[in-house]
């Protein structure tokens, strides 16, 4: 049988999901005997131009991990889907935006601030911020603009199948090889290596029901209850509006789910749903009492879009508004940052 040509990609995201497929371990050995790996240049040294002279179409599959973020991004996201068959968005990241979605909050401009001027790790007393352009003795130095929204992998190009997770659970994603390599792929569209639940349904805690909330409180402030429902003892859990695989980790470790594997088959919108779990649980109650109690989660967006924030409907609003468009980013000629 023929090997089918694999790539794996990491845009902007922190290089979780390429350590998910290293912890695949003995199974990258049954990988290897399958597939070549045409490009992957966080484990070898592959150059762009290696993808450039391939013909359209010569890359059976590609994992893209991370999400759009700068004009690079967009640029290797149109090469790539164009060489492969079936360009795989792999990871919250590249499917929803994920944690670093939620920049879009206060802008571009914003988040080079911060990391720049203002983050405590920081050393830098000159104020020096990140140019597009830097002059050196043996030429200029550039880097690519950043768009103006980061943007998941399918508001740039068509996607043809995703693999949720922050990262993706090692297991989860040797299944999802398994349905690639057999040729028996799903619906275009569908999730891999996952199945219809959400977290609430994998999770083995005890719901009591009718339980009164009276505020809410972050992980840090109290030591739960290993046993009872976390959403019930005033922890915001993900778990109603969350797509199961991950094997509920985070709720057998004593810690609320955070929405990681996206929200579950037909909820557009994870953070909506979330909120329309918990108002749920609160049936009852008169509505002032209801917004006092929810005016106690601290960072609202942060919290119901930690990680779906680029692909919701709060999105959506802000590109119409900003005029953002697909992909774009600042005009040829206008000074930027990267």
């Amino acid at each position: 049988m023929d090997k089918i040509k694999l790539a794996v990609y990491w845009a902007s995201s922190c290089g979780g999901c390429d350590i998910a497929i290293v912890e695949l371990g003995e199974h990258l050995l049954e990988l290897a005997q399958v597939a070549d790996l045409v490009f992957w240049p966080a484990a070898m040294d592959f150059k762009y131009r290696d993808v450039e002279e391939m013909p359209d179409g010569n890359i059976d599959v590609t994992l893209f991990n991370g999400a759009i973020r700068t004009e690079h991004d967009v640029h290797i996201a149109r090469l790539l889907r164009a060489k492969s068959k079936y360009l795989i968005a792999f990871g919250s990241c590249a499917i929803e935006g994920c944690i670093p979605a939620l920049a879009n909050i206060q802008g571009k401009d914003r988040a080079l601030a911060r990391a720049s001027l203002e983050a405590p790790t920081n050393d830098n007393p000159d104020g020096v911020m990140p140019a597009r352009t830097y002059a050196m003795p043996e030429g200029d130095l550039t880097l690519p603009a950043l768009c103006d929204l980061l943007r998941p992998l399918e508001q740039c190009v068509p996607v043809d199948y995703a693999i949720p997770g922050c990262p993706p659970n090692h297991e989860q994603v040797w299944n999802a090889l398994q349905v690639v390599l057999s040729g028996e792929l799903p619906p275009h569209g569908s999730l891999l290596g996952v199945d219809r639940l959400t977290v609430c349904d994998q999770c083995p805690r005890v719901r009591a029901g009718k339980v009164r909330v009276e505020r809410f409180l972050r992980p840090h402030e109290f030591i739960p209850d290993p046993v009872s429902c976390l959403l019930e003892q005033g922890l915001v859990c993900a778990g109603p509006a969350t797509h199961a695989g991950c094997g509920a980790l985070c709720v057998k470790a004593n810690m609320p789910c955070r929405g990681c594997y996206g929200p579950p088959d037909g909820v557009v919108d994870q953070g909506a749903a979330l909120l329309d779990a918990i108002v749920g649980g609160m049936s009852g109650q008169s509505d002032a009492e209801t917004r006092r109690i929810l005016g106690t989660i601290v960072d609202p967006v942060g919290t119901f879009y930690r990680f779906s924030l680029g692909s919701s409907f709060l999105h959506q609003l802000q590109s119409l508004q900003m005029g953002a468009q697909p992909c774009s980013s600042q005009s040829d000629g206008e000074e930027g940052h990267a």
